[in-house]
């Protein structure tokens, strides 16, 4: 009775912290649990929307700063695109540890009201061309705010839902979380071309076109946009989102996942999948504008992080079906051929590492279809990695039972911990995952910056998605392999 009462008093004020919460109980997840769960659930997404809109700003902004008037190099706007990767990653560590220590209610609205710094921030910036790269540059880092956004959040969703359920969960979360990213590459074009905050964001800057024509830009209103609904997400998870007394994990049990191979050898196949998809989001814009000058890159670069936001739970339903390592297994050659199309279809420049097949002047249409292809395989990969993962460590568990795991006690003393140590690779791969945002832009800048092109970087992904086949095919595809799933 006093459990039903404190429960009661729990639903009926939203922002309050859940005293009791068993969501494996059918009873209570159908009398009251799954209202709660929906409630933060739906308030969660659009919070991890922003945060991977702010997180992408740069990819965005960087191309246009040229034509503002900003004196940046090649290399330097490169950086800017991928130092918010950089923090992102870095966060995400400790981001992951965040929820038993604040609550998942205060942490949520925290951690977006954080958003507000490199959004106003950068708002400012722009306007004056006198800026200092330095401040670009930590403005690019603040949006690292963002992605550490990923890892507090996917934990904090984790614990509201019963296990049956997570996956289906964490997918929506995760999922309608990355379409931050498609969005902000395609809205920004859009908000920049009108004043539509009027006197409140400043004035235009006068840009000149190639023919000698003047157009109007407000630039400030790419990160000028998202200030209210950053705002508004904030205060909804502050006042309608709950605390769990109980969401608590110890970091002994979690850290037992840094003695597992396969913690390590799964970081690396996720930063070939989940790395390539925030990484190329984060560098295609300034791709195309280095490779294919005549091309606006903010009319298609939104399609490629959509495809691949769009297409993750496919991944996971077909991990589901046809099992995680085969999928990621074939999704990595896939990989390895697009990459080689895309090699095939860039113009031919000076620096000995292009293709010798392919038109000399390169073709946008083909490389831009081979690049939505892998985007495409980083999505489908994102989700069989994901399931592989859970598998990977409730069958250690298991095993390590042995004889005992017919003993009931046992066998959901193995499950529990297995889905403890599960639960803490996903966050730390995801963590590891995300510093691909900063390596693959950094590669093109770098690539460009010595050799004239980027074709040096897209060899070394493509000899770093053949080391994840043979890992994914040695250790969890073959015949015989020490751990199928």
């Amino acid at each position: 009775m006093e459990n039903s009462t404190r429960v009661q008093d729990a639903t009926a004020r939203p922002g309050t912290v859940l005293h009791v919460w068993t969501p494996e109980d059918k009873a209570f997840w159908a009398r009251e649990g799954q209202a709660i769960a929906k409630i933060n659930l739906w308030i969660s997404v659009p919070s991890l929307f922003l945060a991977f809109a702010i997180w992408q700003l740069w990819s965005v902004v960087s191309v246009s700063l040229p034509q503002l008037g900003f004196r940046y190099t090649t290399d330097q706007l490169f950086w800017l695109a991928a130092a918010p990767a950089l923090s992102g990653a870095t966060l995400r560590i400790f981001y992951s540890f965040m929820v038993p220590f604040v609550g998942g209610r205060r942490w949520t609205a925290i951690s977006t009201a954080l958003l507000l710094i490199p959004a106003i921030g950068i708002g400012i910036a722009v306007q004056d061309t006198t800026t200092p790269y330095a401040t670009m540059l930590t403005l690019a880092l603040l949006c690292g705010f963002g992605g550490g956004n990923f890892s507090s959040s996917m934990a904090n969703i984790s614990f509201f839902f019963p296990k049956e359920r997570k996956g289906s969960a964490l997918g929506v979360n995760a999922g309608l979380g990355n379409l931050g990213v498609s969005v902000v590459q395609f809205l920004t074009p859009l908000v920049i071309s009108v004043g539509v905050f009027g006197v409140f964001a400043g004035s235009p800057q006068v840009v000149t076109a190639h023919d000698g024509e003047a157009s109007h830009l407000w630039m400030q209103n790419a990160a000028f946009v998202w200030v209210p609904w950053i705002v508004l997400a904030s205060g909804l998870a502050w006042l309608f989102m709950n605390d769990i007394a109980d969401a608590k994990a110890s970091f002994a049990a979690q850290a037992a996942i840094f003695r597992r191979k396969h913690n390590w050898l799964m970081c690396i196949l996720y930063l070939g999948t989940f790395g390539s998809f925030i990484g190329f989001a984060a560098g295609f814009p300034l791709l195309i504008k280095s490779q294919f000058p005549d091309v606006n890159p903010l009319a298609y670069a939104w399609l490629g992080p959509l495809v691949g936001a769009l297409i993750r739970p496919v991944g996971g339903w077909m991990a589901d079906n046809l099992g995680g390592a085969r999928v990621t297994l074939g999704n990595f050659f896939v990989m390895i051929l697009a990459v080689l199309g895309v090699l095939y279809f860039l113009p031919k420049g000076a620096g000995g590492l292009a293709l010798p097949v392919g038109p000399a002047q390169g073709s946008f249409a083909g490389f831009f279809i081979m690049f939505l292809v892998l985007f495409l395989t980083t999505g489908i990969g994102n989700g069989s990695t994901f399931r592989m993962i859970p598998v990977i460590f409730m069958n250690l568990k298991l095993g390590e039972c042995g004889a005992s795991v017919d003993n009931e006690d046992e066998r959901a003393r193995a499950v529990r911990e297995g889905n403890t140590e599960g639960a803490a690779a996903l966050g730390f791969a995801g963590a590891l995952g995300a510093y691909g945002g900063f390596f693959i832009p950094k590669s093109y800048g770098s690539s460009i910056s010595l050799t004239g092109g980027p074709e040096l970087a897209l060899w070394m992904f493509a000899a770093f998605y053949l080391a994840c086949i043979a890992i994914t095919w040695w250790h969890y595809a073959r015949k015989g392999a020490a751990m199928p799933c």
